[in-house]
């Protein structure tokens, strides 16, 4: 009887082991190479998002000029009264 109690603690452990491997190998902070490429193509969508918006919201918003108005008697051609 203590035999196969001994198997039966024996595959559940090696299950649990299987188990774990699996969860850590899919895990962010446990697979390095697959977590360095996330945070790499991250970055790089980032930096783009943020520079097309950055150039969006200058194109929306960019300086308009004021309409001035000048006195006639000083343009190039002056006009007088």
């Amino acid at each position: 009887m203590e035999h196969k109690y001994d198997d039966v603690e024996h595959i559940k452990e090696q299950e649990y082991e299987q188990e774990l491997h699996q969860a850590q190998r899919k895990d962010f902070k446990f697979s390095w190479v697959s977590s360095s490429a996330y945070l790499f193509y991250l970055t790089i969508t980032c930096l783009i998002l943020f520079t097309w918006g950055g150039c969006y919201r200058l194109y929306t918003k960019r300086f308009e000029k004021p309409k001035v108005t000048i006195q006639e008697s000083t343009l190039y051609t002056p006009k007088y009264k």
